[in-house]
């Protein structure tokens, strides 16, 4: 009995820290979809159905969250980790881009299936530059993502969540290493 209440709770643990972590990207991603959904909007100066734009954004934002989460649980980029953080980052953004790549691809070639299309005709009617621009936007977002990613990785959760989060936890407010930083700096 002892044995399984222990491996209920660390299911819930593990429950939970998937949910903070799917909650984690899916903000950062809403974040950077919800401006380029605004920048389109006011591009194309169609404001008017600023709510659906903003919910196709949030909703995007959370199916590439959990195809991120699939291909880390698939360990994608894993081998690249052993390099110097600036290749692992954008190996990484790489990677994972090509994967909502091929999901985006996959997505809209079922679509076409689904109205009727034979499945050349669904590949040939699929709008692959307009997949490709998106594939550029998701790229460039991934980059600043992986890198802090990588950063976790290796500084390991608490540290990274101290340097980012705590008042002080760089060291810079007490004299003494503010003086060493003065004197390493001169």
């Amino acid at each position: 009995m002892n044995s399984e209440n222990s491996k209920n709770a660390t299911l819930k643990q593990k429950a939970a820290h998937e949910l903070k972590e799917f909650v984690g990207v899916s903000l950062y991603l809403a974040f950077f979809f919800c401006a380029i959904a605004t920048y389109r909007m006011i591009l194309l100066g169609d404001l008017h159905d600023w709510y659906f734009n903003y919910g196709a954004a949030l909703i995007n934002a959370l199916v590439i969250a959990k195809v991120i989460l699939i291909g880390e649980y698939a360990h994608l980029g894993k081998r690249v980790e052993a390099k110097p953080l600036l290749l692992s980052s954008v190996s990484k953004a790489i990677l994972f881009s090509l994967l909502v790549l091929a999901f985006h691809i996959l997505e809209e070639v079922t679509k076409q299936l689904v109205h009727g299309k034979e499945i050349a005709g669904a590949f040939h009617d699929t709008p692959l530059d307009h997949l490709l621009a998106g594939a550029l936007i998701i790229f460039c977002t991934f980059v600043p993502f992986f890198a802090f990613r990588e950063l976790r990785r290796v500084l390991g959760e608490d540290k990274f969540h101290d340097l980012f989060l705590q008042p002080g936890a760089t060291g810079s407010d007490k004299p003494e290493q503010r003086a060493n930083l003065t004197r390493n700096v001169s």
